[in-house]
């Protein structure tokens, strides 16, 4: 697989989309690699940029779908792959643009900083087919993702991601891999559907009360509650599921907390 760097990278990073350019192909290669071993039969790329990852991807003979909102490296994407049919570019914020629908994709993105969790979350809560996702984040998001119970870095993020996936890091990577070189570490992680993960119609209500329950961490998850439920119904059910009157929301496990959720519901 040959990679062509420089002449797509003189697109301007641009601050207010979070862009850092992954130009390390040691990475590049990394990351299509992981893409393309899924079976699926569609590709979708968030974030493109200039296309270093596009290209790659292409090379595969799979239909592509790429979402980009910078104007600038839309205009690059559509002149650089102008002609290639199975190239189809997205104009448009990937948190909100239409996707398209039919068979699961293997989703592909160096995600920008600002928008990263948001574009997560909504692959996790709203009805987008996949079969497999190969993301970039800024490490400390990446942490939050893979926290364990009991740790500063567990989460709402951490207990929705792992009750819908199995999350594998798959590179770790300085800031000398990008152009322009952010301040921070970064990783790229896979996720991977798993079997018994929530119904994708209940998942906004859990996460939603998985942020009610960590509103104030150093809180126990009976006073986060207190207001919403009645003191009694609380005791009930944190017994249920042999938890402590004074158990914080950082101690309990992901499938626990499904557990709560539906007996709540």
């Amino acid at each position: 697989m040959e990679l062509d760097i420089a002449e797509p990278l003189k697109l301007t990073p641009k601050k207010g989309f979070g862009q850092h350019f992954l130009v390390q192909a040691s990475a590049i290669k990394a990351i299509v690699g992981s893409v393309l071993a899924s079976p699926a039969t569609r590709i979708l790329e968030i974030g493109p940029g200039p296309g270093v990852l596009t290209a790659p991807l292409l090379e595969d003979g799979r239909p592509l779908w790429a979402v980009e909102l910078d104007p600038e490296a839309v205009a690059v994407l559509d002149q650089r792959f102008q002609g290639v049919e199975r190239f189809h570019l997205i104009p448009g914020d990937a948190v909100h643009a239409a996707l398209p629908e039919g068979p699961a994709f293997t989703v592909a993105g160096n995600l920008p900083y600002n928008a990263s969790t948001a574009i997560l979350g909504r692959f996790l809560v709203e009805p987008v087919p996949w079969e497999r996702m190969v993301f970039m984040f800024q490490l400390e998001v990446a942490r939050k993702i893979l926290g364990r119970p009991g740790t500063k870095d567990y989460g709402p993020l951490s207990i929705l991601a792992q009750l819908c996936c199995r999350v594998t890091r798959v590179l770790k990577l300085g800031p000398g891999a990008f152009r322009p070189a952010p301040k921070v570490d970064s990783a790229v992680l896979l996720f991977e559907p798993l079997p018994g993960a929530p119904a994708l119609e209940v998942r906004a209500s859990l996460l939603a009360l998985l942020h009610r329950s960590f509103n104030h961490r150093r809180k126990t998850l009976a006073n986060n509650w207190q207001g919403w439920l009645p003191p009694e119904k609380i005791q009930d059910l944190l017994a249920s599921q042999g938890l402590a009157p004074a158990i914080r929301a950082e101690a309990i496990p992901p499938r626990t907390w499904l557990e709560l959720f539906r007996a709540l519901s």
